[in-house]
């Protein structure tokens, strides 16, 4: 992720800190307009209609929509046990700038596809022979702040979570089982022939997909690395029989070719910055010339 560490260094004094604070405001502020007062969050949705003609305050004060409808009680369980301490805690393992960049661009992308699917339909969606506008209530933050959680699990995927505070499962599973989630919705409203609520799923998830490309080593899987390690394993394979004992190895250095049968007080270790499964013993680990 070379290009967010060179923003981070041009435009890092910007990061907001403890912006989770700041999103779970708009979350508190968004529920209670939704109970008590709905006409006035219907002028502050994403309605991309009312911005063209000049309502341009929608553009920001739409992220004020609550992630959800659902019960006061289970709104702040949510607040306390899942947006802050998640939020809080991908900042403090990110920095305040790559936070920051995450769920802004999570926004931004959101803003284009309501534009995009806005010029799409005309701002007019047909389901069973009855046509509908498009109005801005089917953009909120909820799979933002679901972005923020899976940013977490794939940070920290051995992580532990309490659910239903009583079974320990891994970050890992929760998100894989979340992600299957996403895709059935994404699918079903496809073949309900309600494509355009799609639209806001991807699009807000677009910054985790970015992100989660960004850190996976996808030369791995090219063809010739695949190629290069298979040969590389089988060179290692054949050269692990002692010629002296003819016994088999499970260490050997890359170097001086010495194994544990030459020496069981040996030490072997891999070397994490050479572009390969090298091996080296004591003697050669820290003075071999790293194979790039």
């Amino acid at each position: 992720m070379k290009w967010i560490d060179k923003l981070e260094r041009k435009f890092g004094r910007y990061g907001i800190p403890n912006l989770t604070v700041y999103v779970i405001i708009c979350y508190v502020v968004g529920y209670f307009l939704m109970y008590f007062n709905p006409a006035v969050l219907s002028i502050l949705s994403l309605d991309v209609s009312k911005i063209l003609q000049g309502q341009i305050w929608r553009l920001v004060t739409w992220v004020i929509y609550p992630p959800s409808s659902e019960s006061l009680l289970w709104f702040v369980i949510s607040i306390v046990f899942f947006y802050y301490p998640i939020g809080t805690s991908l900042e403090r393992t990110w920095g305040t700038f790559r936070y920051t960049l995450y769920i802004f661009s999570g926004l931004l992308f959101t803003v284009i596809g309501a534009f995009l699917l806005h010029f799409a339909t005309g701002g007019f969606v047909t389901i069973g022979g009855v046509t509908f506008a498009l109005g801005g209530s089917i953009f909120s933050t909820y799979y933002i702040s679901m972005s923020i959680f899976l940013a977490l699990a794939v940070t920290y995927p051995d992580l532990q979570v309490m659910l239903f505070f009583v079974l320990p499962v891994k970050m890992s599973w929760m998100a894989i089982f979340y992600g299957v989630l996403i895709i059935y919705d994404v699918f079903d409203y496809i073949r309900r022939g309600m494509w355009f609520m799609a639209v806001p799923i991807v699009a807000s998830l677009l910054n985790f997909v970015i992100y989660f490309l960004s850190t996976r080593d996808l030369y791995r899987y090219n063809p010739k690395e695949i190629h290069r390690k298979q040969q590389f394993k089988r060179a290692v394979a054949g050269s692990r029989v002692n010629p002296n004992t003819g016994g088999v190895s499970k260490h050997k250095c890359a170097i001086c070719g010495r194994t544990e049968l030459d020496d069981p007080n040996l030490e072997f270790r891999f070397c994490s910055r050479c572009n390969g499964n090298y091996e080296y013993c004591q003697d050669h680990l820290f003075t071999h010339e790293h194979v790039k």
